[in-house]
């Protein structure tokens, strides 16, 4: 019997609860480590080993963290969301090890964390994006918020750099009112808040503003190889409830385009949203999986098992893009456990005895091996 291939998922996101089952699901046996600082994450209880990790490593200490992990559980592959462009640096100190990481190089993950490196990128290299400014200061605030508004679109903003819709905020002219305060919460914020905050601020912002993109919004997953071939892609539209597949040029063709040239190996998502005249821009890039990437098993896509493959030096059995199963669906809440409360993880508890955690989180030099 094949003995199962130890793969380690660090602190992800809940949603991975899904991409464990894809990996068990695929041709080879698995065994899935999964590390957290939240013991109530159900991605602890989803594999087979669920353990606590250490907060407020530095992202150096942390690789030194998880060079320990990978050497004392015999991992395999490892899966990096947190801290993943420190450990793509030290790619070869885990391979060293016998542990193939499933991400991109490290300048492609350089690159696409500032939101505008990546634009300024994509950019030169002809690629569809929204009309964007980067504003420091409060007059390069206004500035662009001025030239944005004279398209007749409404103008938003987010930082620089983050993930998701972290700071996304919509910027309106509108005075507050108790209005604001009925309903729900909104991302509208009042533009002379914005500029006030920046005019007292003591150091640049590093905001990003353009128009307010309409949707639907179309999610791309994509799968590369380990040199940024695309392998295989597919679209996820979301428009409220209702979702679908598509692979549509418009969107698909520019993801190739961005996956190869920039060599984004592995996986990797990239976000389209349209402008009023409805050409489909690139919105955002992940250089990780999508919390929705397990949605695409719906259409015949197991991208998670195929990643594993790559990584472990065989080429994945892939359905083409006519074999895939395309239509409309929506999302369910579903009830998932959680461990028991536990008090660290073996790893971990090996470095607490040694007394190799400093005070703030730090590991002393004789830590990293």
């Amino acid at each position: 019997m094949t003995a199962p291939v130890r793969v380690w998922l660090n602190r992800t996101y809940a949603e991975n609860v899904f991409f464990i089952d894809l990996l068990r699901t695929g041709p080879r046996p698995v065994h899935v480590l999964a590390t957290h600082v939240d013991p109530d994450s159900p991605v602890l209880a989803a594999a087979d080993l669920g353990a606590l990790e250490p907060d407020g490593l530095s992202a150096e200490n942390y690789v030194e963290f998880a060079l320990e992990f990978c050497a004392l559980h015999d991992v395999d592959v490892f899966l990096p969301r947190l801290h993943q462009l420190a450990i793509s640096v030290r790619r070869r100190d885990f391979e060293a090890l016998g542990t193939a990481l499933v991400c991109p190089p490290a300048p492609a993950i350089s690159l696409f964390a500032s939101k505008a490196d990546g634009y300024r990128a994509l950019d030169a290299a002809g690629l569809p994006t929204p009309l964007w400014r980067q504003a420091d200061t409060a007059a390069e605030l206004l500035a662009a918020v001025e030239e944005i508004e004279a398209t007749g679109a409404q103008a938003c903003l987010k930082p620089a750099t983050g993930a998701g819709g972290e700071g996304f905020r919509i910027l309106t002219r509108e005075p507050f009112s108790l209005r604001r305060l009925a309903g729900y919460v909104d991302a509208q914020v009042q533009l002379d808040q914005v500029v006030q905050a920046l005019e007292h601020s003591d150091g640049p912002a590093e905001l990003l503003v353009m128009p307010y993109l309409h949707g639907p919004e179309v999610s791309v997953d994509c799968l590369a190889d380990p040199d940024g071939r695309l392998l295989a892609a597919a679209g996820r539209s979301k428009q409220g409830r209702r979702r679908g597949f598509t692979v549509e040029p418009r969107y698909l063709e520019p993801a190739r385009r961005l996956v190869e040239q920039f060599g984004v190996g592995y996986l990797s998502n990239v976000q389209f949203r349209h402008e009023l005249s409805g050409r489909a821009v690139v919105l955002d890039i992940n250089t990780r999986p999508s919390g929705g990437l397990h949605q695409l098993r719906l259409c015949g896509l197991n991208l998670p098992a195929a990643a594993l493959e790559l990584a472990l030096g065989a080429r994945p059995l892939l359905p083409t893009t006519d074999e895939l199963v395309l239509g409309d669906y929506t999302l369910v809440p579903a009830a998932q456990a959680v461990l028991p409360r536990q008090p660290a993880a073996p790893a971990i508890e090996q470095i607490a005895r040694t007394g190799q955690v400093e005070q703030g989180g730090r590991l002393p030099a004789a830590a990293a091996r």
